[in-house]
């Protein structure tokens, strides 16, 4: 899948494993990995889920956030 969706791995102390965010999707978006590359596997899969299940029910996939403008929501 080639996306350009935003990211976001960040370590968790709290929760000992790495958090990832998708901004464009939500506050509330999220999976985790105990590593990165599991944390950015898990983000693949999720980002994939998320498209397709959009598409499926005939919603509008959200823009995408490009470097340097900022999200704004509807």
């Amino acid at each position: 899948m080639n996306s350009h969706y935003t990211i976001i791995i960040q370590w968790s102390d709290e929760d000992r494993c790495y958090v990832v965010s998708f901004p464009e999707w939500g506050d509330y978006c999220h999976t985790h990995g105990d590593t990165y590359e599991d944390a950015l596997k898990n983000a693949r899969e999720v980002l994939e889920l998320l498209t397709e299940s959009t598409l499926d029910e005939g919603k509008t996939l959200p823009k995408p956030q490009l470097f340097g403008q900022s999200l704004q929501h509807a």
